[in-house]
C-alpha cells in the first residue's frame, strides 16, 4: 500500500556543467608543474649521484692494498666498519692527514669484514683499531694502536712522511 503524501523521490538528470578549465589548460598546467619539479629535482638528484660516486670511488681507492710499497709511504688502517673505536681512529687519522700534502702518501683501509682485509691484518698479526705505517718500499715502520691522542698520530705520520 502506498502512503498518502509520500512519493518516491524523483530522479534528476545530472546537469552538464562546463568544466572550469579546459583540458588544454589543465595539460598545460601539469606540464609546467612537471617542468618546475624537474628543474629543481634534477640538479638535486645529480648532486646526490655525484657525491655517491665520489664516495664509492674514494672507498675503492682506499681499499686497494696493492698500493703498499709502490713508491709512496702508506698508512693502512685495520678497520671494522661496525666498530665505533675504528671510526674514531679513522676520523683522528684523516684529521691529522689533512695537514699533509696528500700526494706524498697513500691512505688505505683494510676492512677486516672482507677476505683481503682480514688476510692483510692477519699477515701483520694486528687487530682492528690499528694503523700500520709503511715506508715507500713497503717495509713496516711502525704500528699505532688507537684511538689515541692526535699528537701521537701526528708524530708518527710526521716521522714517516719525512723519511
Amino acid at each position: 500500500m502506498k502512503r498518502k503524501g509520500s512519493s518516491a523521490p524523483k530522479r534528476r538528470k545530472p546537469s552538464k556543467k562546463a568544466p572550469s578549465k579546459s583540458n588544454a589548460a589543465r595539460v598545460d598546467k601539469s606540464k609546467r608543474g612537471f617542468l618546475r619539479t624537474a628543474v629543481v629535482g634534477l640538479p638535486v638528484v645529480a648532486l646526490g649521484g655525484y657525491f655517491t660516486f665520489a664516495y664509492l670511488q674514494s672507498a675503492v681507492a682506499e681499499a686497494d692494498l696493492s698500493k703498499v710499497g709502490n713508491g709512496k709511504p702508506s698508512i693502512v688502517q685495520i678497520h671494522d666498519p661496525q666498530c665505533a673505536l675504528c671510526a674514531t681512529l679513522q676520523d683522528q687519522t684523516k684529521n691529522v692527514l689533512s695537514r699533509f700534502d696528500d700526494s706524498k702518501y697513500e691512505y688505505l683501509v683494510a676492512n677486516i669484514k672482507t677476505h683481503k682485509g682480514a688476510m692483510f691484518a692477519g699477515k701483520y698479526g694486528v687487530p682492528h683499531v690499528t694503523l700500520l705505517l709503511f715506508d715507500k718500499r713497503g717495509k713496516l715502520i711502525q704500528i699505532v694502536r688507537g684511538p689515541t691522542n692526535e699528537s701521537i698520530i701526528d708524530g708518527a705520520l710526521s716521522a714517516l712522511l719525512k723519511s
